[in-house]
């Protein structure tokens, strides 16, 4: 039973930007490494499979997954939707699916394993911290034609309707902490 992490990195980072970043927020430093690097490190250190879902025209996100070999997908991707479904049509072998953002660099090793887990006995998992869920979100096989279904800005949020969905505890609010604004790049270091 092969359960991956697919990182959404396919963002056009229009808060960002909004915000007076530079660029694509998943290739600014965050410390000595970029955001996405930082988040791509992480999940490295869990031991899962990674498939990473990026724009064709990000080539920093593209050479960092190069060079530590790690399978993408190229996609102008309209929303998030979009992008979760070609990360798991291009991972048909596994049978569970982490899906993660990749301007989320804080979520520890350890919480992916966590989740990987709790998906070998349920359909849905996903961490919470203080009854907040948080990231990833694991999906099984179960799950799989829904999940290349999805189109949009909703992500996999309509298959959390509905769903019973296991949430576990955490210790940590980094499952809840992305980075959308260029001040969160001094103030989380």
């Amino acid at each position: 039973m092969t359960i991956g992490i697919v990182i959404a990195a396919a963002g056009r980072s229009m808060r960002f930007t909004q915000a007076g970043g530079s660029g694509n927020k998943l290739n600014a430093l965050l410390g000595n490494v970029t955001v996405f690097e930082r988040t791509l490190r992480q999940a490295l250190a869990s031991g899962l499979p990674i498939q990473v879902v990026t724009r064709p025209d990000n080539l920093p996100v593209q050479r960092v997954c190069a060079a530590h070999q790690i399978p993408v997908t190229l996609l102008a991707s309209p929303g998030l939707g979009d992008t979760i479904a070609a990360g798991v049509a291009a991972t048909p072998r596994w049978s569970g699916w982490l899906i993660h953002l990749a301007d989320m660099p804080y979520v520890t090793p350890q919480v992916f394993i966590q989740t990987a887990e709790a998906l070998r006995q349920y359909a849905i998992a996903r961490p919470c911290c203080d009854r907040r869920p948080g990231h990833p979100v694991g999906f099984s096989a179960a799950l799989r034609k829904s999940l290349c279904a999805l189109r949009g800005d909703d992500g996999g949020r309509s298959l959390l309707h509905g769903q019973q969905v296991h949430l576990f505890s955490v210790d940590s609010a980094d499952i809840m902490q992305d980075i959308d604004f260029p001040s969160q790049l001094s103030a989380s270091e």
